[in-house]
């Protein structure tokens, strides 16, 4: 009974997101002031309260849906611990044999329950406004309700009619197929629920946008209210692509950290969207700037969104992240796309001519600088966005292409250090206006710095490309000017979110340091090694100790023994890369053996035998990659305190405000 309950939990919470939209409905068109006008009567007493009551209803329908989506998402677990094998989605992804705690992240390795997590957390999400959100008009706090309403109406209905995680299997086989090899790792534990809070966070800002285009309630106490949400989906989805790429990095063997695949940029183009909507939001919430471009990306940063989904979901990809899907469930979420974006913009258009301009601001200001940000970011999304999806739309009319990496370098990779020129100038310059030689006399130290890296580095690294030189002198440069907001003030008595912004503009630095220098001074040996023989990756010695078989939790293995030593004096330390055989399904994986040292990462992959009794070893000496990772994870940690100066404060205003 527990798949039953399961389902009569998503069928409930369903009736009541169809119940939020009618309420919202009804208490904004009840509400609206020109109603009363149009009619050409004045409320009664009696319609006053009706619509006061229908408002107040909002609320609590929108939390016990958030329960009951919860408890369903909570029930799909447990028929997946208990291996319960007459659900035909414990049957098709988990076994008997597995580890708990696959069998627990095994509920959302698949496509139906990975779409019930992200209804899960949207349901989470929209109870979360109801109950903490007190700072946003109740007509636009209602609206944002109601268009959050329809959102998660359209993916259960998507669950329920394409998608059911709780189908009954007549009669249960024995056991089950099993979780795909590639997704048995404590990654899939952290990496999609990251994912997909951020994803559920850029759609309550996009509900945000919408509930204000209805009420047009467009200006800073709305972007006041929507920026921790923002901020909070850009910190998630930053923590989830971090973790999902350095997942794939030892996971998949292949040594690198970022591919292009398109499955990857479904990821990435989300964040680049609300990293644009960022910036824009803060610009509108303290300068009343920007309003009409906040809206708009507000609704781009959703369609990015939704577009992953319809890649990740709909079949026509073939990649090590996507979900097996057919077509129609595809043909289902792109319905919703056209209804959500398609009406979104269709909004948008009616009502952008009400939208007031707000402050003006000189070019040369922090607003002139997070326009060209804002522009930068939006340039690099089109590629990517335009990029990822022209082989497919090509393989529609017949024609098979392929667009790579070095495509996407080539073009990406200089706009993308444009953007770390502006990100930084920019906290250089003061809001409103500015005087340019100020300016250009505040980048002196920055300039410097990154002339003399450049030009060391030209004399002391020999052949470098032009792109990753460039990278790696400007990553210096910015790491410089990321932390100069802060000479010459109080420490003690600087705000909170400022010491976020220097934390996350220094993490872009480290993180593009960490990129430049994998570009630049990766080794890579291919070989094929005898027991005994020694081989050099980098300033390291390898030697093939020996080969034996190991056994593990639900997966047999041949285990190779390699001894490393850095230089002729160094100590010698083991790594022990992996050929895994999985029964369950039949899957033969390279799991790597990865050695950590301050500045590098000495990556091993075990082969093949070649049948002469030697075995193929793929041995990589990657400097300084390791800053990808945590320039990553600096840039969360900024985010983080960002918003939680920003929380402070607007309680500090609110407290205030109760006194006066």
């Amino acid at each position: 009974m527990i798949a039953e309950a399961g389902l009569a939990a998503l069928w409930f919470a369903a009736a009541l997101a169809l119940l939020q939209f009618v309420l919202a409905g009804m208490g904004v068109w009840r509400s609206t002031p020109l109603r009363a006008e149009a009619t050409g009567s004045a409320r009664t007493d009696a319609e006053t309260t009706l619509t006061a009551d229908i408002i107040a209803a909002v609320r609590p329908v929108a939390v016990v849906q958030g329960v009951l989506a919860l408890f369903a998402m909570l029930l799909l677990i447990t028929v997946f611990v208990r291996s319960d094998m007459s659900v035909l989605l414990v049957a098709e992804n988990s076994h008997s044999d597995k580890p708990m705690l696959y069998k627990i992240a095994g509920a959302w390795g698949n496509h139906e329950g990975s779409m019930l997590l992200w209804v899960t957390i949207l349901g989470i999400a929209g109870a979360a406004v109801a109950l903490l959100e007190r700072s946003l008009a109740t007509r636009t706090l209602i609206a944002t309700l109601g268009a959050q309403a329809a959102i998660a109406l359209g993916f259960y209905a998507f669950l329920l009619f394409s998608s059911n995680p709780f189908a009954r299997l007549d009669p249960a086989p024995a056991d089950g197929n099993g979780l795909n090899p590639l997704l048995q790792d404590p990654g899939l534990a952290f990496h999609p629920p990251t994912l997909y809070i951020g994803y559920v966070g850029i759609s309550i800002a996009f509900s945000f946008a919408v509930g204000a285009m209805i009420t047009r309630d467009v200006g800073p106490a709305f972007a006041r209210a929507m920026r921790p949400w923002v901020l909070g989906a850009w910190i998630f989805l930053t923590l989830g692509i971090t973790a999902g790429s350095y997942w794939a990095y030892y996971e998949l063997g292949w040594g690198g950290w970022w591919f292009w695949d398109p499955v990857e940029n479904a990821s990435l183009m989300p964040w680049l969207a609300a990293t644009a909507l960022l910036h824009s939001v803060s610009v509108l919430a303290t300068r009343d700037g920007l309003r009409a471009w906040t809206l708009m990306l507000a609704v781009v940063a959703f369609s990015m969104s939704m577009i992953g989904t319809f890649l990740v979901r709909s079949g026509i990809l073939t990649s090590v992240h996507a979900f097996a899907v057919d077509p129609t469930r595809g043909s289902f979420i792109l319905a919703l796309l056209a209804i959500y974006i398609g009406g979104a913009l269709l909004l948008f258009a009616l009502r952008v001519g009400t939208v007031k301009q707000g402050n003006t601001f000189d070019a040369v200001s922090r607003e002139g600088a997070l326009i060209v940000n804002n522009l930068l970011l939006s340039v690099i999304l089109a590629l990517v966005l335009l990029f990822t999806l022209y082989p497919i739309v090509a393989a529609g009319f017949g024609t098979q292409l392929s667009i790579g990496k070095p495509f996407f370098d080539k073009f990406i990779g200089p706009i993308a250090l444009a953007l770390g020129v502006v990100m930084a100038i920019g906290p250089m310059v003061r809001w409103r206006r500015d005087d340019p030689g100020v300016v250009l006399g505040r980048m002196i130290a920055p300039v410097a710095v990154t002339g003399f890296a450049l030009v060391a580095l030209v004399a002391l690294g020999g052949g470098i490309a032009w792109l990753p030189l460039f990278g790696l002198a400007l990553a210096i440069g910015l790491a410089v000017a990321s932390v100069l907001p802060l000479w010459g003030r109080n420490l003690r008595r600087t705000p909170l979110f400022t010491y976020g912004m220097v934390v996350a503009h220094l993490g872009i630095a480290v993180s593009l340091a960490g990129m430049a220098c994998d570009a630049a001074f990766t080794q890579e040996t291919l070989v094929a090694v005898r027991v005994g023989e020694p081989y050099r990756a980098g300033p390291f010695s390898v030697t093939l100790d020996g080969i034996k078989p190991v056994v593990g939790p639900n997966w047999s293995a041949l285990e190779a023994r390699l001894s490393a030593r850095r230089g002729a004096d160094g100590a010698v330390f083991y790594l022990r890369p992996q050929s895994r055989f999985f029964a369950n399904p039949v899957t033969v994986t390279s799991e790597s053996a990865i050695a950590t040292r301050w500045d590098g990462q000495l990556y091993t992959v075990l082969g093949e035998p070649d049948g002469t009794g030697r075995w193929q070893l793929r041995l990589w000496w990657k400097p300084f990659v390791t800053l990808i990772w945590f320039g990553g994870a600096l840039v969360a940690i900024g985010g983080a305190l960002s918003l939680l100066g920003r929380l402070r404060r607007e309680r500090r205003v609110r407290v205030r405000e109760a006194y006066a």
